[in-house]
């Protein structure tokens, strides 16, 4: 059986790691991490990682967290202890499909009570460039505010993380940059326009920005703009959209309206788990939209 069983690493190790090491653009990946917990709710996720551990001519890295008990919330983990047969049988329907792709495959497994904990040192261990993981379904707004695994995650990985739905389809094929001009953005609009610019497979790139009130509009305006003249320098045709609302709401619906296969977007960076389980954009994207969501760190200078 190719599983290699790590022994846990302290957290406080990890903690005491206060420069996130930098990683390439999305069309340079070197290292993937698939999170995932044997769950119906972790298919979109293999299908996603599988995709782009083809496509970038890399290995991919599975990730299963053994010992849990207390569910993955919005990730989805619903099976517990004592499953080493339908457990085998998984990994091998795994590898079948990794060999259809012509994909490496490690699978890993981390014995640890706490998720969180076992998906972050992982990544820092493989200096992983994305974890990949599922996510639940559209309801899982209020588990995600009261902080789950995937909000964690989001705020302390590494990393770029990409969150998938389990009917998301695997496509890639339109693009949406989610922005707000901020240095928390600035990331997203770089992975933005380089994903549309190298990947083939990408056929539009949609750049949007939401303004809160009236009055803020032109501001959303320039940002959009600015976006679209970057883009042309690097050769790539990015379309705008501007609009006056709640910002994850418009997010959403945009996405929805345009069949958007991955939105992009920037996030905090890893001390700011208070705010994004107070209730942030990003967070709330990841847990109510119908496509994957690239949640992009800021890039440390």
């Amino acid at each position: 059986m190719v599983a290699t069983e790590v022994s846990r690493m302290k957290m406080t190790e990890v903690s005491k790691m206060d420069i996130m090491y930098k990683t390439q653009l999305m069309g340079e990946l070197k290292s993937l991490l698939l999170a995932t917990d044997g769950s119906q709710y972790s298919e979109g996720a293999i299908k996603e990682a599988l995709l782009l551990a083809k496509s970038c001519g890399i290995k991919l890295t599975l990730l299963y967290v053994n010992g849990l008990s207390g569910g993955y919330e919005s990730g989805g983990m619903t099976f517990v202890e004592h499953i080493d047969s339908k457990l085998t049988k998984y990994f091998d329907d795994i590898r079948e499909l990794a060999a259809e792709e012509n994909v490496e495959l490690d699978i890993v497994i981390r014995r640890t009570d706490d998720t969180f904990e076992g998906i972050i040192e992982e990544s820092y261990e493989k200096r992983s460039d994305v974890i990949i993981m599922g996510r639940r379904g559209m309801t899982g707004l209020k588990r995600m505010l009261m902080g789950s695994v995937t909000a964690k995650i989001i705020a302390y990985a590494p990393c770029k993380v990409l969150v998938v739905p389990k009917d998301s389809e695997v496509k890639g094929e339109r693009v949406m940059l989610a922005t707000d001009g901020s240095s928390f953005s600035a990331s997203a609009e770089k992975e933005a326009i380089n994903m549309a610019k190298r990947c083939p497979q990408v056929k539009s790139l949609t750049v949007l920005s939401v303004a809160q009130s009236d009055t803020r509009l032109p501001e959303a305006q320039d940002i959009v703009a600015r976006v679209k003249t970057a883009a042309g320098i690097a050769g790539v045709n990015a379309i705008t959209v501007t609009g006056v609302g709640n910002p994850y709401e418009f997010i959403i619906n945009k996405a929805k309206e345009l069949d958007i296969n991955v939105i992009l977007m920037g996030t905090h960076g890893r001390t700011g788990i208070n705010r994004l389980l107070m209730g942030s954009v990003a967070e709330r994207v990841v847990a109510l939209s119908h496509c994957s969501v690239l949640v992009i760190k800021e890039t440390l200078q």
